[in-house]
Parts: structure tokens; sequence; C-alpha cells
């Protein structure tokens, strides 16, 4: 799986030109990509910086001697590179798996580009086939959004399984709520996305539309496919 996450990334680079300000998604996949990123950098003395969307792209991207900066300085940036914890076939994506969506989605759809890498096991006929929609959620309302939700399907609180008691905290504060929506529900995912950011306390949905992605990279046995 490891080797089907480079071809994605390898494919990424190409994507990257002298002068580009980046926004780094979070996830397996992209952390292989910063770490090439990096190499092509040195290799090639270019000039790229980094926008990260969490702590540990931060951390990542800074241990291998790459450039940041925020959307303060770059409010748009060039190009975003992200992963996915789910695909569908209309470019639709579940992402928030690492409890980074929202300032992934204030990153990626700032850009003027988003690539999204993954590896073939991402692709799926139909989102929630193997993953909830995560959402991030302020703590004070945490319950009142649970009730809410299981009127709708069902939803838990995300806990850290390990190095942590008690619920995952974002980069931002926040709880993680993992919902799964009736089977009605995620056939209309921008009405299902209105629905849950219209409940208060719900801040962002994992859900991705595909209107925003320009490219997706998937790895494969056989190599690597560009869905458009």
């Amino acid at each position: 799986m490891e080797e089907l996450k480079r071809r994605a990334a390898l494919k990424a680079l190409e994507y990257v030109e002298d002068g580009m300000v980046l926004g780094g998604g979070s996830g397996s996949t992209v952390a292989i990509f910063l770490k090439l990123l990096a190499e092509k950098v040195r290799k090639e003395d270019l000039d790229v910086t980094i926008i990260p969307t969490s702590y540990d792209v931060r951390i990542l991207a800074l241990n291998n001697g790459l450039k940041i900066a925020s959307l303060d300085e770059y409010p748009t940036p060039d190009l975003a590179i992200d992963g996915a914890d789910e695909v569908d076939p209309n470019k639709n994506l579940i992402k928030g798996g690492g409890a980074a969506l929202l300032r992934e989605k204030v990153v990626d759809y700032a850009a003027k580009q988003l690539v999204i890498i993954v590896d073939e096991t991402k692709i799926v006929e139909r989102l929630c086939s193997r993953f909830p929609i995560p959402l991030e959620v302020l703590p004070f309302a945490w319950k009142t959004v649970v009730d809410r939700l299981s009127k709708m399907g069902t939803a838990t609180v995300r806990y850290a399984k390990r190095g942590k008691v008690g619920p995952i905290m974002t980069d931002n504060g926040n709880f993680i709520v993992d919902f799964r929506p009736s089977r009605d529900l995620i056939d209309d995912l921008i009405g299902l996305n209105y629905k849950l950011l219209s409940i208060p306390g719900v801040l962002e949905t994992g859900i991705f539309l595909g209107t925003y992605v320009d490219k997706i990279i998937v790895g494969t046995r056989e190599g690597v496919k560009i869905l458009r």
C-alpha cells in the first residue's frame, strides 16, 4: 500500500513549480508527498512555500526544511495537495480521518487548484461505504449535536485510542463527531451538507464536494490514474 501512495505522491510533484505557494493537507499520502517535495526543493533549488492545514503538517514541513506561511500572507494558494478517506465517481470526498477537516477545507477551497492524492483503496462507488462523515463540533454543543444527528442516522464522539484519555481534540480545540447518515440522505450530498451545517454547534463537515476538486491522482497496482 505504501508503494501505491508513493506513486500518487510522485505524480503530484509534477504539478509543483518554482515560486508556488502550496496548501499542505494532512494524512499519510500527503506526508509522503511532503518528504518527496523537500528532496525536489533541495535538488532543484526551488522557492516553495507550504501553508499547513494541521500542526502535524507544520512540524513535518519544518523538520524537512520546507518554508511555511499562513493564509494571512497568502490567502489564495496556487495549489493545494491533499488526501482523502473516500472518493466517489463524481470526485466527492470524505475527509477528516486525521481530525483536520476544518482547516483542510479552508485551505483546499481557497486554492486556485485542488489536487487529491490517494491509493486505489480509497475509491468507492458511494460515500460512507467504509468511513463515517466526520464533523468538527463545538465541545459546548456536543450532546445537543449528537442527539439531533441520531434522528438522521448514528453519531458518536471520536475518542483517542492511545496516547490521550477522552475525546480527540482538533487543532482548533473542538471535538470530532463521526456520523453515519441513513441511506437516503447520502444520495443528496449538497442537501446533506447543508442540513449538517445548519445544526448549531456543527462547525464544518468532512464532505468535500467534487466541484472544488480539479484532479484526483490515484496510485494503483497498474500505475497511476488521474480522475479529472
